[in-house]
Formats: C-alpha cells, sequence, structure tokens
C-alpha cells in the first residue's frame, strides 16, 4: 500500500504568528530597540557601581575635574575695587571682606558680600559684580552725614532717616551740623532739619532740638532760653516767634523760656532774678502810689 506523503501547511505555527503580530506593534518595536539595551546598560552600571571603590574613585575623578575647570585662570578673582566710598569706610569693607584672595568666583559669595558691606552703618546701598580679569568691584553708596543726635555718651551722627552712621570725630564742618537729643529725636530728622534751617532767621544762635515726649521739639538757644513747639505744625510757631523777635527784640529780653505749645496763646516765662527785680519794682512802685 502506498504511503501518503502529508501536505506542505504554509500557514506560519501559532508562536510564530504571535511574534509576528508583535512585531507588527511599535511599542513593541520600540521596546526591542530602545528599552531592551537601556535595561542592560542600567543593569551592569548598577552592578558595576555597587563597589565602594569604584564609588569612591568616580566621585574623586569627578572633584578634581571640577576644581580643574573652578581654578583656571579666567575664573579666578585676584582683586578686591571698593568704589564710591570715603577712604575710612573702604578700610573698614577691606577688613570685614571674607574671602582671602585669589579665590575662584565659582567660591565667591556675592549675595552674601552685599548684605555684608550693607550692614555697615555708613553704608546706605551697595553692589558688588566680578569685573573682566579677575577684579571683584564692591560699588558703595555713603549716608549722608545731616545731624548730631546727644545721647549719653556723646555724639552721634546720623542721617536724615535717623540711622547712626558713627560717633562724632573732631572735625569743624561736623560739628556745624544741627544737633538734636531727647528719645525718639533720631526718628523726626527730617522735621528737625527743617526747624533748624528756619531758626536761623532768629539773631540768637541756636544750640540745638530737644525732643520731648516723642511728640514735639523744644528749641534750646545757647543763652539758655528755651522755645517750646507745638506738637502740629510746629514751623508755623517758630516762625512767629521769628517775627516776634524782629518787632520787639523779645529773645533778648531776660526771659528764660517762650511757650509757643498754644499758638494763639503764646506765653513767655521770665528768669527768676528778673521775676525777683519784677516783683519788687511794682512792690516799690505800688507804695509810692499809696
Amino acid at each position: 500500500m502506498r504511503q501518503v506523503e502529508p501536505k506542505f501547511d504554509p500557514a506560519p505555527s501559532r508562536w510564530s504568528y504571535r511574534y509576528q503580530r508583535l512585531m507588527l506593534t511599535p511599542l513593541f518595536r520600540k521596546t526591542l530597540r530602545i528599552g531592551l539595551p537601556f535595561a542592560l546598560a542600567l543593569g551592569a552600571g548598577i552592578m558595576f557601581f555597587t563597589d565602594p571603590d569604584r564609588q569612591e574613585a568616580l566621585i574623586q575623578k569627578v572633584a578634581d575635574l571640577r576644581e580643574q575647570i573652578e581654578t583656571r585662570p579666567e575664573f579666578m578673582v585676584q582683586l578686591l575695587e571698593v568704589e564710591g566710598a570715603s577712604a575710612p569706610v573702604e578700610e573698614v569693607i577691606r577688613e570685614v571682606f571674607p574671602f582671602k584672595l585669589p579665590i575662584s568666583s565659582f567660591d565667591a559669595d556675592l549675595d552674601a558680600v552685599r548684605v555684608m558691606i550693607e550692614d555697615l552703618p555708613a553704608v546706605a546701598d551697595a553692589s558688588v559684580r566680578i569685573r573682566k580679569g579677575g577684579v571683584l568691584v564692591a560699588k558703595v553708596v555713603e549716608r549722608q552725614p545731616i545731624a548730631l543726635w546727644r545721647v549719653q555718651d556723646g555724639l552721634n551722627i546720623v542721617d536724615v532717616e535717623g540711622v547712626v552712621i558713627g560717633k562724632v570725630l573732631e572735625h569743624p564742618k561736623l560739628m556745624e551740623m544741627p544737633i538734636i537729643a531727647g528719645a525718639g529725636a533720631e526718628k523726626a530728622v527730617p522735621e528737625a532739619l527743617s526747624l533748624s534751617r528756619a531758626a536761623k532767621s532768629l539773631d540768637a544762635e541756636v544750640r540745638g532740638l530737644v525732643r520731648v515726649g516723642e511728640r514735639r521739639w523744644d528749641v534750646v538757644m545757647e543763652s539758655g532760653q528755651r522755645i517750646m513747639l507745638p506738637v502740629d505744625n510746629p514751623q508755623r510757631a517758630l516762625e512767629r516767634v521769628i517775627v516776634l523777635d524782629d518787632i520787639k527784640d523779645m529773645l533778648n529780653r531776660d526771659l528764660s523760656v517762650v511757650d509757643m505749645r498754644i499758638v494763639e496763646r503764646p506765653t513767655i516765662r521770665m528768669n527768676e532774678n528778673a521775676a525777683d527785680d519784677w516783683w519788687q519794682v511794682s512792690q516799690t512802685t505800688a507804695g509810692a502810689v499809696e
């Protein structure tokens, strides 16, 4: 009997069919082309770097490479230049400068340097930058001394905002500034300056201004006389005193206090000796009339 040979079936097998269907899927192809190599490389890297010695060697190599880059000449700060500051302030800035030059620009904290300079009493504002050539430039705006504030331990120099710049030095220009005193005087410097300018019109010389109760001012003359000004609109009251002094030469009389706290009703207070003399004269006059 003749054996019948099986016919060849051209259809793919079940597994071959599934594989072909998967290969038609874009995600599967990307996984084979990208995901599988990445997973193999990641696994190999993890196995390689689990060795502590290899980890330390890699960290050291990265640190050396970073140091080589940061210490290149074009990244080094060689000099400190201070602009806009007087000689004493510049000297203080150089003394408190926190870094030792030369230093890499990567290690120089410019914000910290700026804050450090602005914390100085004599500095109002500062900016810091690194200029080409390895020069760190600190541009400074100093506070301008406006008045002298008398405190228990001497005289302080203050600016228009009442910030204490420093102690008074023996300097003629400084001693010509208006002198203020009293609690809260440093908080009202602009008003004190305005009153001081107005008081220059007085014939008598002004010694200074005293803040009373942190609310109002007294103008103190070199003779010891005191002009008591009101809380509201003190300059108007002072201008009225100037007019009275021009007309009646009031401040050249034997007065101790001119009280302008009630502007509509100014009051004067005589010195003790003058009051006694006036009393004796009035009694004598009264006796003569009798």
